[in-house]
């Protein structure tokens, strides 16, 4: 069974879009490709057939993991979620105790990451550690350099 997600209404309409752009446009152009290499004779020996076999299981692959995100999917109602803890879709601030920098994020599901835009994914090391705390916190969270200490400078939707 597949783990549920929650995504704004953009985020899940921009999933539905890639998977429509997969099968309606990409999934008949890899189709068309094979029937063309395959018109071109000996397959044992065609490199384009090949080429585009292999494309087709790569395109077939992202379908169905896109397919079962998009079935696992909920849109959050946000007016039923505790504004005074962070949860998915709250925008953070912390402050890294040790060399006092602060960053801002929002908490968003994994194919809504995006840390070069501050989309943070609640899976994410960080994510994972500041999920359930409230403003003024200090969290010590453990990522993949060792043990790092924030505190949690604000909380809002």
């Amino acid at each position: 069974m597949s783990n549920v997600s929650y995504y704004t209404p953009e985020g899940l309409k921009k999933l539905k879009d890639e998977l429509l752009q997969l099968e309606q446009i990409e999934r008949p152009r890899v189709t068309q490709e094979i029937a063309d290499a395959r018109d071109k004779g000996d397959l044992s020996e065609n490199a384009e057939y090949h080429a585009a076999k292999e494309e087709q299981s790569l395109l077939e692959t992202k379908i169905a993991k896109l397919k079962n995100v998009v079935a696992s999917a909920r849109i959050i109602d946000e007016s039923q979620l505790d504004t005074s803890k962070i949860l998915i879709h709250s925008i953070i601030k912390i402050k890294n105790t040790s060399n006092k920098m602060e960053f801002s994020y929002t908490l968003v599901a994994d194919s809504e990451s995006d840390i070069k835009n501050g989309k943070l994914s609640v899976n994410s090391p960080i994510g994972k550690g500041l999920l359930g705390k409230e403003l003024g916190d200090i969290v010590e969270i453990k990522v993949p350099n060792g043990m790092m200490t924030f505190e949690v400078t604000s909380v809002s939707r």
